[in-house]
């Protein structure tokens, strides 16, 4: 194939345009049928055989509907699998390495969790094999697909054959003399037994009725069970009903049931969402130490320092966000991660990205504003029985604060008392003799869609569009409802709408969820600008030490006991604030010499060793 042609069939609207795309196509103007309103779906269909790649029809559908992408030389070949006709599609696949844990780093909707459910067995390969069968009306993507794996009832893994015999023919010999082909036949021979974390935890209380300790028990094949609930710290929940539990509680119980099923080959697909920075770092040693000679295992993880610190291997995979996505070479972790951010892959000569993204060494030395915007006081909270401790703090103009601490320790209460200050005017607060009366704009942890239409949402933003709309990547949502976008597409949208807002501080907590890597430091670029356009201040909430790195200029550190007592101190400087939460994480961090980006160093390692010696844990 030399080009693909893909529809968004959320976004087309043919008896809204007036069916622009086929009046405009000079192959329909000639007498053939390359556009057409299929009777069934009543959305447009594009005959790829017949396109030759104008670039018309994306030109003038309004609502930027169709994407015609014309593909290199190199991948002429078949897709390993489609979603459907113009729908997204998927070429190569990554190689699980026994002994290692191996990476994939791409944007959301490339084609990473795709990938993955194929080598895990959840997935039949199509090969674009899809004639006879009708894609569905709704737009796919491939974050969103819900797989017999989010069942717990069902313990995968156990069936020596995942795929008939002529699919297994068919990818052995698409692979064949690569490291794909062995594994596809040993998976075949049933020598492979593979366990599958999925993405979409928040399905498994939808399917399974129960304990934490009836599902556990229902999965575990191993004599490890009280280990691993230990090493997961789940002790305390097991009596719990599934239901019940937290997030971050329910992603450590969904990595649990992976790794207490007998397998050789563990699937791990985003496994810190929802966990805390501390809790990341023990599940990336956890998970790390389930790679020797018999395992092999893989990881999506948007964290860019726990790739990094988990990884041995990096698969990038690159292409079109929703269109098609490329999966790259094996490279070693440090080499795939720095090409992913300069956006060049030398080897298959593609640029994937118009500019390499660097981090500023300065930003940390940034002389902070003395103007004092606002002081909170001290004071104490209670809520039932966790109590949080609050010395005074200061916030100045143009201050950004990152806010570091683990899970239940008062970070969101801490930002809500503050939000709540500001309007019931307790005392708490007090602002600049300037300031008449201060506003606050804040976008909470959890945020749900409402029944509205973006453009309608986000009508004060839209005078934001070079700040805000284009390099967000919202204006291709415009015309969607809220309640038809992704979890990241709806994070973007509900942080545009606050940040775009008249206020003197703005409040965020967790705006990197659901976000890729890219997503992130966009929008700590974004937020940064913002602050400067608006000459105002942000507190920011987030679990991506690399996110509040790039972004902040001061830290506030939360300390205590998780559910039972906080307290908060500062704001510090970077090279303070950072020095006292790595203290607890008994951890170093230095900066990659060709991009400046941070990593933490390997525990024990000679340059760890150095810079606990020195007392400098936050870069060398």
């Amino acid at each position: 194939m030399s080009r693909i042609a893909v529809i968004n069939r959320e976004k087309c609207h043919p008896d809204e345009c007036g069916n622009l795309c086929l009046k405009k196509c000079p192959i329909n103007k000639m007498g053939d049928e390359c556009i057409i309103i299929d009777s069934e779906t009543n959305k447009a269909r594009i005959v790829e055989e017949l396109c030759v790649g104008c670039g018309i029809c994306p030109r003038v559908c309004p609502y930027g509907a169709i994407n015609i992408i014309n593909l290199p030389e190199e991948l002429r070949t078949t897709p390993i699998h489609r979603y459907g006709e113009n729908l997204f599609a998927l070429f190569n696949l990554p190689v699980p390495v026994f002994g290692k844990v191996v990476g994939l780093i791409g944007r959301n909707g490339i084609g990473k969790s795709t990938a993955m459910k194929i080598l895990a067995g959840v997935l039949n390969p199509n090969f674009e094999k899809f004639s006879g069968s009708k894609p569905n009306n709704k737009n796919i993507d491939e974050n969103e697909i819900k797989t017999k794996t989010t069942n717990p009832n069902k313990k995968l893994g156990k069936k020596k054959q995942v795929f008939d015999d002529a699919t297994y023919r068919e990818l052995i010999n698409y692979f064949k003399g690569t490291e794909a082909q062995a594994y596809f036949e040993k998976l075949q021979k049933g020598e492979i037994t593979i366990s599958f974390k999925p993405q979409q935890i928040e399905l498994i209380p939808k399917n399974f009725d129960g304990t934490v300790n009836d599902l556990l028990q229902r999965v575990n094949e191993k004599d490890e069970f009280e280990k691993i609930v230990d090493l997961l710290e789940l002790r305390n929940i097991l009596a719990r009903d599934i239901k019940q539990i937290s997030g971050g509680e329910l992603q450590r119980v969904a990595i649990a049931a992976c790794v207490l099923k007998k397998a050789n080959v563990y699937f791990f697909d985003e496994p810190t969402s929802y966990l805390d920075i501390k809790q990341r770092l023990k599940v990336a040693k956890f998970i790390q130490e389930l790679a020797d000679e018999n395992n092999a295992v893989m990881v999506i993880e948007h964290d860019l320092i726990i790739l990094d610190y988990l990884t041995d291997f990096i698969h990038l995979i690159y292409g079109k966000e929703s269109v098609y996505g490329v999966v790259s070479q094996l490279k070693a972790t440090k080499s795939g991660i720095n090409t992913y951010l300069g956006g060049y892959l030398r080897e298959e000569n593609v640029r994937f990205r118009d500019h390499a993204i660097k981090f500023d060494r300065g930003i940390q030395d940034e002389e902070i504003s003395q103007y004092e915007l606002v002081k909170w006081s001290e004071f104490q909270e209670k809520l039932g029985t966790f109590s949080l401790d609050v010395k005074e703090g200061t916030i100045f103009k143009n201050d950004i604060i990152g806010i570091l601490g683990e899970n239940g320790i008062g970070k969101t209460s801490f930002v809500k008392e503050l939000v709540n200050a500001s309007k019931e005017k307790n005392g708490i607060l007090s602002t600049n003799e300037t300031i008449k009366e201060l506003t606050v704009a804040y976008k909470p942890q959890y945020i749900e869609a409402e029944d509205e239409v973006v453009r309608i949402y986000l009508k004060d933003a839209l005078k934001y569009d070079l700040q805000i709309i284009k390099p967000m990547q919202i204006d291709g949502l415009l015309d969607l409802n809220l309640r038809d976008l992704s979890g990241g597409e709806l994070q973007r949208v509900v942080i545009a709408r606050t940040i775009s807002q008249d206020a003197h501080i703005y409040m965020l907590d967790e705006p990197s969820a659901y976000l890729d890597v890219e997503q992130r430091l966009i929008l700590s670029k974004v937020i940064r600008n913002m602050m400067e356009i608006k000459r105002a201040s942000a507190l920011i909430v987030d679990h991506d030490l690399l996110f509040i790195d790039y972004i902040s200029k001061r830290l506030l550190v939360f300390e205590g006991t998780p559910a039972i007592s906080g307290s908060v101190t500062g704001p510090f400087s970077m090279v303070k604030g950072m020095y006292n939460f790595l203290v607890d994480l008994d951890i170093t961090f230095r900066r990659d010499e060709s991009n400046n980006r941070p990593r933490v160093n390997k525990r024990e390692s000679q340059k760890d060793k150095e810079q606990k010696a020195s007392g400098n844990l936050y870069y060398s």
